[in-house]
């Protein structure tokens, strides 16, 4: 089932995007003078803007959880697996992971953006028991 690449393309289009806009946000704010360009050297001893604090987390969040995503999309894709279940959860794995980012980067209600983390974690465990499940049964 290589059809799960697409799902995972763009959760990875999505990664480079808030990566791209937390780099052009810490120049201009260290241009503008918002930060203390001393703080990038170790992010520390300085106050950051909110905009910036809020981007680098969600940039790390984007490289954490996704991590179980992409190794089940290699299995899947290795194995040759073909699962509606797993590339139907895949799509609305990586919806999830944008409404989150959005929220956060955004108006960041942390009720919604913590939902929106629970649910696509659960979807990633579905998947993941859906491997478990099609594998234990070819042996």
């Amino acid at each position: 089932m290589t059809q799960i690449i697409y799902p995972m393309f763009a959760l990875v289009l999505l990664t480079f995007a808030v990566g791209l806009s937390l780099g052009i946000s810490r120049l201009i704010s260290a241009k503008n003078g918002q930060v203390d360009r001393r703080y990038f050297k170790l992010f520390s001893g300085h106050e950051a803007p909110d905009n910036i604090v809020k981007l680098s987390r969600n940039f790390s969040n984007l490289l954490e959880a996704p991590v179980l995503f992409y190794i089940l999309g290699t299995l899947v894709i290795a194995l040759g697996i073909n699962s509606p279940i797993i590339l139907g959860s895949a799509w609305c794995f990586v919806a999830l992971r944008l409404a989150h980012s959005l929220i956060h980067i955004t108006y960041n209600n942390t009720i919604h953006r913590f939902l929106a983390f629970l649910v696509s974690s659960l979807l990633i465990l579905i998947m993941w028991i859906e491997l478990i499940i099609i594998v234990s049964q070819r042996t």
